[in-house]
């Protein structure tokens, strides 16, 4: 599968930003989906995942109230609604799927448990 991310900008502190992926392939929909992001001088980190038919999801406590998940298998989209965007949260945001066999979203927490990956779009907070 084939994943392209989109969206990225500059917004205020407060303001939101919604990402979506794009992705290619007939299997889409037995993907585990994820969004990840890597800040300046940062490790990658896990924002949240959304499993196959969406009903279950996971985020990081840093983000958990403030960002939404969501899938459109029909037409091969993930999204990443981003409210109440703080400085901190800049960063470069990737769109990431890891294929079936998988677990639960709740333990694909690793860079290194998804298989494909989408190019990064920038995500810039300014206070």
């Amino acid at each position: 599968v084939q994943l392209q991310a989109f969206g990225g900008g500059l917004v205020q502190a407060g303001g939101s930003l919604r990402l979506s992926c794009a992705a290619s392939g007939r299997t889409f929909s037995s993907y585990v989906l994820g969004w990840f992001r890597q800040g300046p001088g940062k490790e990658r980190e896990l924002v949240g995942s959304i499993s196959q038919i969406g009903g279950r999801t996971y985020y990081a406590d840093s983000v958990k109230g403030r960002f939404t998940i969501s899938r459109d298998n029909a037409k091969k989209m993930v999204y990443l609604q981003m409210n109440s965007l703080k400085p901190e949260d800049t960063a470069v945001y990737y769109c990431a799927a890891r294929r079936p066999p998988s677990p639960g979203v709740a333990e694909l927490t690793g860079q290194y448990q998804y298989d494909y990956w989408g190019q990064g779009t920038q995500v810039t907070v300014s206070s």
